[in-house]
């Protein structure tokens, strides 16, 4: 890992500002969040596949070596457009309580994943540095800020939130380009799932399965958000039962 004399890993120094910034170069009005937004455009249009130095130079109308002035390594490039794409998070209710504040961080958390899908592919090189990063970190923190947890229980509870997140937001976003792919929605996909799954499972063989199946349960979609909500809030269920515990002891 590059550290810069601060003993700052060097895509982390860039996403801080801590990292002396280039002076005019032949290319006027070429800056670090221009090139950044510039890499967010691509990846909007064609996914983080289709983001290259050359591809968001193109994009930013200067030449790929200039774009190495600012920037340099694509896997910089993303953390620092991952940063920018994330933003800041959304004032939560101080008086609303932990589990509205969870809530609330949770729906804004999935809802930036959903509108900009490319941030789910961008790949977890470490743990959260950069300063959009933090401040989503520190907002969920807040909103244990008045509970009995320990310290380290806020953070893990924190870091739990941020996972089941990201991975829900994973599965829909691949689900919903699963059956825009073949033309279909997620009713049909549900439906021919269920039917499926009818011929497949002998119930001396899957007996738990074929309960689930003679319950009609894969004969529909979930309503949106349905599957979301019942693990959240089975989530909060268990950290209410530990916030509960630990204010008792």
């Amino acid at each position: 890992m590059e550290l810069d004399s601060a003993g700052v890993p060097a895509n982390i120094a860039a996403a801080w500002g801590l990292r002396e910034r280039p002076g005019k170069g032949p290319k006027p009005g070429l800056s670090l969040d221009g090139i950044v937004q510039a890499g967010i455009r691509v990846a909007a249009a064609d996914g983080i596949g289709a983001v290259s130095m050359s591809r968001v130079a193109a994009e930013a109308g200067a030449s790929t070596m200039a774009l190495y002035r600012y920037v340099r390594a694509k896997d910089e490039l993303l953390e620092l457009m991952m940063d920018a794409a994330i933003g800041d998070p959304p004032p939560l209710d101080p008086d609303g309580g932990w589990r509205a504040g969870l809530t609330a961080w949770a729906w804004a958390c999935r809802e930036v994943y959903l509108r900009q899908p490319w941030t789910l592919r961008v790949p977890i090189s470490g743990p959260p540095a950069t300063p959009h990063q933090l401040g989503w970190m520190d907002a969920g923190l807040a909103a244990l800020a008045d509970t009995a947890l320990r310290e380290e229980e806020k953070l893990s509870i924190v870091l739990l939130f941020s996972m089941y997140v990201r991975n829900e937001a994973t599965v829909a976003v691949d689900m919903q380009t699963a059956v825009e792919a073949v033309d279909s929605n997620l009713d049909e996909a549900i439906a021919t799932y269920g039917k499926l799954l009818r011929l497949l499972v002998e119930p001396a063989r899957f007996p738990a399965l074929a309960r689930v199946i003679e319950a009609g349960v894969l004969d529909r979609a979930d309503e949106p958000y349905e599957e979301f909500v019942f693990g959240l809030e089975r989530i909060l269920d268990g950290v209410g039962l530990l916030i509960a515990q630990r204010a008792g002891s």
